[in-house]
């Protein structure tokens, strides 16, 4: 009987603390459970809030006005040549026709108003229209013209109608004369085609994305074709020729260091080798796929020398008593078999780079490029410094803008992760 209560007091000491063990890994779950949620949330406020802001851009607002291709507005009586035509003022034919469409516009500040709701790049269509056939002269066309930013947001909403409330930048004016085109049917919202054909504008209505994502994929290939092949072969003779010494360990720690190193640090290496010594041209995409394939160097060879690792010795072994030189094992087994590693860490590289802003703002790629670049000599943005400038304009159509933007970036980096997740399920070996 004594030994038997004497079991019981340590039977009940075992229990009560396995049960606050029990009790500490619940919260400890509950714990890591909640971060992941807050972590979840955070993301779904940070995503909801920019396909808030961004989705309305893919849609832009026009207006109908008759529009009477006049000759003599127009300052080309007597002249209808290509050059003529191309030089025509139709900014004139668009405000009269306005002044027509709302003649009780009569004073200067008022008819200032009325032709401040069409965008100042409505003349763009009017000019394509008239050179490509030039018997529209005299004729009266009904045509859906670019609104201004401030319509365009009003319309979609983002910015109030009523005056004197704060953030309406429209006046009584405007507010009655866009109703009225409402009323009439004149207003609609078309795809925003400007948004993936042209380049910046300082008008935000005119201002697109093409000239970053040329940009974009002209530094990417660039930086594919640097890095890559320096990458496979760095880390091939170090993995498989180079012998272990201090020196090949110096090497080796200093690739795993500059992995870390600020990014803007390899922006101020391109500005003063490739600018400053160099003189290559400033803005332009080559310099920017240089600096970015410095910048993936280290993921790169840090993946590849892994996934070569990862090879079992027996193939190298089994090569090597077959006849097999030590270069044959290297490109005829080693390389091909560690080649879905090696493309998985290139791809998460070359992600790493769509995203770097800081080194690019160092070469001058922050400057106000309009055209298309036709060349990776051409100056030109890139997507994170396009957001980066559009963030920094104060009309509120470009954080519309900016936020598509993001958009349009966040789809390329997931596209590239997809890629890279889908290499390494598609090739993955287990040894």
């Amino acid at each position: 009987m004594a030994r038997l209560g004497a079991v019981r007091p340590t039977a009940e000491i075992v229990a009560a603390r396995l049960k606050r063990r029990h009790n500490a890994e619940r919260r400890f779950r509950a714990v890591g459970l909640g971060a992941v949620l807050l972590a979840l949330g955070f993301l779904g406020i940070l995503l909801f809030t920019i396909v808030g802001n961004g989705i309305t851009a893919f849609v832009q607002t026009y207006v109908r006005i008759d529009v009477t291709f006049d000759s003599a507005l127009l300052g080309i009586e007597g002249d209808t040549g290509p050059d003529a035509l191309a030089a025509a003022n139709y900014q004139a034919i668009i405000k009269q026709s306005l002044y027509r469409t709302f003649p009780e516009a009569k004073t200067r500040a008022e008819q200032r108003q009325l032709g401040a709701m069409v965008s100042s790049g409505a003349d763009i269509d009017l000019r394509k229209m008239l050179t490509a056939d030039p018997s529209l002269l005299g004729q009266t066309r009904s045509l859906w013209l670019l609104a201004d930013d401030d319509i365009d947001m009003a319309v979609k909403g983002h910015i109030p109608r009523q005056q004197g409330i704060a953030g309406n930048r429209l006046s009584d004016n405007e507010l009655r004369w866009l109703s009225e085109l409402e009323s009439r049917g004149a207003v609609e919202t078309r795809f925003n085609t400007l948004l993936w054909s042209s380049g910046d504008s300082r008008e935000p209505e005119l201002a697109g994305l093409w000239g970053a994502v040329v940009g974009s994929i002209f530094s990417l290939v660039i930086t594919l074709l640097v890095s890559f092949p320096l990458g496979v072969a760095t880390s091939v003779y170090l993995e498989e020729f180079a012998p272990k010494n201090r020196w090949t360990d110096l090497i080796e720690v200093n690739i795993n260091n500059l992995a870390a190193v600020p990014s803007v640090v390899f922006g101020l290496l391109g500005l003063a080798v490739f600018l400053n010594i160099l003189g290559m041209p400033r803005s332009a995409p080559l310099v920017g796929g240089l600096v970015l394939a410095l910048i993936c160097l280290p993921t790169i060879i840090i993946a590849a020398r892994a996934a070569m690792k990862a090879v079992p010795p027996s193939i190298r072994e089994a090569a090597a008593g077959l006849g097999a030189s030590k270069l044959q094992v290297v490109t005829d087994h080693v390389l091909p078999l560690s080649m879905p590693g090696i493309l998985t860490g290139t791809i998460l590289g070359m992600a790493h780079a769509l995203g770097e802003t800081a080194p690019l703002l160092m070469i001058g790629m922050v400057a106000f490029i309009v055209d298309i670049p036709a060349t990776p000599l051409d100056p030109a943005a890139v997507l994170p410094v396009q957001v980066y400038l559009w963030a920094d304009s104060p009309e509120r159509a470009f954080v519309e803008r900016t936020s598509a933007a993001i958009m349009v970036l966040l789809l390329f980096l997931a596209l590239m992760n997809l890629s890279a997740i889908l290499l390494r399920k598609k090739f993955e070996r287990r040894w």
